[in-house]
């Protein structure tokens, strides 16, 4: 997840926009959810900042998967380790027979250098803790229904989601829930949404030679790399200000008197939904040829598949949204994950899903991806705010399991959604 808008300390209050009806559903379900969620507190604190110190890599995650599952074994759930990946994990609790499923999920990859600065350690307990505390409400009222929390890895560049879904991971999930944190005013949930993506890389391989003896017997790949990183740069007034796109090089045994016969420009495309997104692809693409055929370098593109925006199912979204203004905060269309991206839109477009955004505090220029938001995402007032929003992902995923008009409401909101 990459964040471009950054709350500043100056924008205290969020919009707040009318939301249909204030009544919460069954605030004794939601009171029960409250109670076990804060009893919960401290072993939630303990895990996310165990995970915090403990950054793993996208699919690396072979420790957090351990202290996940374990934690998830020891609160009564069937699990599943290694599932449908290697560091991926399924934890099911059922109750009584029948019953829809409702799904969850936890993530779990940090961020080279910077650690968890997108706040995943918070994720992972927010799932944890929707869970759990669904799981008190279908022993307590006797709720037949069933309970997937999805240990999803690698959210950061490896498309683990889109992975797990095609591998049939989603398939029983009646909807499934989720949050993120970010920057943002005290209190507030987002419910905006989030931006499509195209990762790609494109290697250009030349021929190396001395760099001062000899320099035109050369070919050389970086300097491929770097035209096309200029040809992007040129195009960019012809982009329409919605789009982004990003990149940086790498490279292999480069040594500054040899010309460099290999290159790598990984290379991020943005657009506000998939439509959007093919367009701005087949505008990118055509640089990364024009480079090589300038330079006398031989190209490949590997294009990575592309992820979705995220559609924000609108009945889900209004129960969070009636929940959290009666108790905790605000909500606004505007903060969150906007202007970013994650492999849950994919999962989104396939069934209906939330994914709101949850506000942290941090400091100026501080927002998702720095080490500023790493050190916010392990503060009491972060737990809080996670343990708020969970709470609202809680209720929301019971009314799913025993509202059947509710339910009706978020299948309609689903498919015209797709219609679109």
């Amino acid at each position: 997840m990459d964040q471009a808008q950054v709350w500043r300390p100056e924008d205290t209050e969020p919009p707040v926009p009318e939301t249909p009806g204030s009544e919460i559903f069954r605030p004794d379900i939601l009171d029960a959810i409250e109670k076990k969620i804060e009893e919960m507190s401290k072993e939630l604190n303990d895990l996310s900042l165990d995970i915090h110190a403990h950054p793993e890599l996208k699919y690396e995650e072979a420790r957090t998967h351990d202290v996940l599952t374990s934690f998830m074994s020891k609160k009564g759930f069937t699990v599943e380790k290694h599932y449908l990946l290697p560091t991926a994990w399924l934890a099911t609790y059922k109750h009584g027979q029948g019953g829809r499923t409702i799904g969850v999920n936890s993530e779990m990859d940090a961020l080279p250098g910077v650690g968890h600065a997108c706040g995943h350690n918070l994720i992972a307990i927010a799932g944890v803790a929707v869970a759990c505390a669904m799981r008190t409400v279908l022993e307590r009222f006797d709720i037949s229904a069933t309970i997937q929390l999805l240990g999803t890895p690698a959210e950061e560049g490896g498309g683990g989601k889109v992975k797990l879904l095609d591998r049939g991971a989603y398939k029983d999930m009646a909807a499934c829930l989720m949050c993120h944190p970010a920057p943002g005013p005290k209190g507030s949930v987002s419910l905006s949404g989030s931006l499509a993506i195209q990762q790609l890389t494109v290697e250009y391989f030349g021929h190396t030679a001395h760099a001062a003896l000899s320099p035109w017997e050369g070919i050389n790949a970086l300097d491929a790399a770097v035209l096309a990183y200029n040809n992007i740069s040129a195009l960019r007034q012809q982009l329409k200000p919605t789009a982004r796109v990003h990149g940086i090089f790498e490279g292999k045994d480069w040594a500054v008197n040899v010309i460099p016969d290999y290159a790598k420009y990984l290379c991020y495309i943005r657009a506000p939904n998939a439509a959007e997104l093919k367009e701005v692809v087949d505008r990118i693409l055509p640089c990364f040829p024009a480079a090589a055929q300038a330079t006398g370098c031989e190209h490949k593109i590997n294009m990575a598949e592309s992820l979705t925006d995220i559609h924000q199912n609108k009945a889900l979204g209004e129960e969070v949204a009636r929940i959290v203004k009666s108790r905790y905060g605000g909500i606004d269309y505007v903060w969150g994950i906007a202007h970013a991206s994650t492999d849950f839109g994919n999962i989104t477009y396939a069934l209906p899903s939330l994914h709101p955004g949850f506000a942290i505090p941090t400091v100026p220029n501080g927002g998702n991806h720095t080490r500023d938001f790493a050190a916010a995402a392990a503060t009491p007032i972060a737990h809080q705010a996670c343990l708020d929003v969970s709470k609202a992902l809680a209720a929301t995923g019971i009314r799913v399991l025993i509202d059947d008009a509710f339910y009706a409401e978020v299948k309609k909101t689903f498919e015209e959604k797709q219609r679109l």
